[in-house]
């Protein structure tokens, strides 16, 4: 079940497409901040961002690897700051994209390494997650690495007719490290 983290390539990305973005009804688009209703890119368009370094950057960007199994690509990592160019809150972001890899422990092997990398990456005392009440994986995700719940911000997330909380979790680096240490 290990999973080896690593940057996109350039010829990654028709393979990133296929997997993550050819199938606009794929079951992750469900969870992965459904509400804010995100256009999924055609492969010319992902290929053109890239070419042109418009929009989101998949290659060569620290902040983004992909998760591979077996020398196939399943899921991605990233990180983003929070506060832009202040640049001292990091939030970090997982999806594994085919839901028949969900609950095989893909996600908490990948998210302890890249908190590891990004902690090796960053002189920051925290790393965080956000997400939705409706999400139990992800909520169940960050616990299992050992984050805790820092907020809860009730009912501003509109999806399925109805108001879901948004949830943030976090962990400092000194508890990351003393958790490594009882490992």
């Amino acid at each position: 079940m290990t999973v080896t983290l690593k940057h996109f390539q350039s010829e990654d990305l028709e393979t990133l497409w296929k997997v993550a973005f050819s199938d606009p009804k794929a079951e992750w688009h469900q969870w992965d901040g459904p509400y804010f209703n995100q256009e999924v890119p055609t492969l010319q368009e992902l290929q053109e961002n890239q070419a042109n370094q418009t929009g989101f950057q998949w290659v060569a960007n620290p902040f983004v690897n992909g998760i591979w199994s077996n020398g196939v690509l399943i899921g991605l990592v990233s990180a983003h700051y929070e506060d832009g160019d202040l640049q001292r809150w990091l939030d970090l972001g997982i999806v594994i994209y085919d839901s028949a890899d969900w609950g095989k422990g893909y996600g908490q092997d990948a998210l302890d390494q890249w908190i590891d990398r990004i902690f090796g990456l960053v002189n920051l005392p925290h790393l965080g997650i956000t997400t939705w009440s409706g999400n139990d994986r992800m909520i169940g995700l960050a616990k299992a690495v050992g984050m805790q719940e820092e907020a809860r911000v009730r009912q501003v997330r509109y999806y399925q007719d109805r108001y879901w909380d948004s949830v943030k979790y976090g962990i400092l680096r000194e508890e990351w490290q003393a958790g490594r240490q009882q490992k």
